[in-house]
């Protein structure tokens, strides 16, 4: 994996200042009052609105008790790869702050694991699919071109040997969709027939003999980082906006957890068989293939 992304360095940061002053017993007051700071400047170092400088933390895991030197330095290293520049931050414009935590995240994953309902994977997407898909599901000034070549982008990060373990799960109509004719798709399920080898990818198709199953309406992306305390954060794509969700976090909605959501995953394996996705994609081809008929003959498992 590369570097994790500064946004990410600099929420976990906060996480772990907070986390670590929670533990000694402190609060944030007495903290203030002990380091001669007014408490809004705790406050703002702890919710992300200024960064802490190297001299600041150095005080403050002091006062915490923090001193064994090789945990110091995971603190500085962090704060200060969260003042670098995000790979995407020549998009940052053209991005709202969901859309800027979830590439936090996304670029910062070890596993990540995408379901989809109705489209292929954004991350296993050609750049003909791609721009077609921007270009339909979106409003007339949406800038297709900038978001394209951010899509194209995040692939070449994600999808290579030293990158996170992709899962990728799609329902079998996906297959059946032709977004922008014939042609197109058949470069794209030739991509897909490409990357379903990966050595870091696994792609599964559930076939419509498996009948309705649990949120088979619902887009949704699982990242995990195995050796930090989240356990997953959620992605959810939303008609009316995008949902982010972190395990354990307070301020989300308690019904909707990603644990949940990794069950629900987990389940699907068992529906659709990996083995079974190269003859999937081969049925695929034979559909879009010239002169021939699109049919919904369900491949079998």
């Amino acid at each position: 994996m590369g570097t994790r992304d500064p946004m990410f360095q600099g929420r976990r940061l906060r996480a772990l200042l907070r986390q670590t002053r929670e533990a000694r017993g402190f609060i944030q007051r007495d903290v203030a009052q002990e380091m001669d700071w007014s408490l809004s400047k705790l406050i703002r170092i702890e919710t992300g609105q200024v960064n802490v400088s190297t001299t600041d933390l150095k005080a403050l895991l002091q006062h915490y008790g923090v001193v064994e030197p090789s945990r110091v330095a995971e603190f500085i290293d962090m704060a200060k790869a969260s003042k670098q520049r995000s790979w995407w931050y020549a998009y940052r414009n053209m991005l709202d702050t969901e859309a800027k935590v979830f590439l936090g995240y996304e670029s910062s994953a070890t596993v990540i694991r995408n379901f989809e309902p109705l489209l292929i994977p954004g991350l296993l997407q050609t750049e003909e699919y791609a721009h077609e898909v921007l270009r339909i599901l979106n409003p007339p000034d949406f800038p297709v071109d900038e978001m394209l070549a951010l899509r194209m982008e995040r692939q070449e990060r994600l999808i290579r040997p030293d990158g996170p373990t992709l899962h990728f799960i799609v329902d079998e109509s996906v297959m059946h969709r032709a977004v922008a004719g014939p042609a197109v798709m058949r470069h794209q399920i030739r991509r897909m027939r490409e990357l379903v080898d990966w050595p870091t990818i696994t792609l599964r198709v559930v076939p419509f003999s498996a009948g309705l199953y649990s949120r088979a309406r619902i887009a949704y992306q699982l990242m995990e980082f195995p050796d930090l305390e989240d356990e997953a954060v959620l992605f959810i794509e939303n008609p009316s906006g995008d949902i982010i969700i972190r395990e354990g976090n307070p301020e989300d909605p308690p019904t909707v957890s990603p644990l949940s959501y990794l069950e629900t995953f987990w389940g699907l394996e068992q529906l659709a068989s990996r083995d079974a996705a190269p003859a999937a994609l081969d049925a695929a081809l034979e559909r879009f293939a010239p002169g021939s008929t699109p049919s919904l003959t369900t491949v079998a498992e």
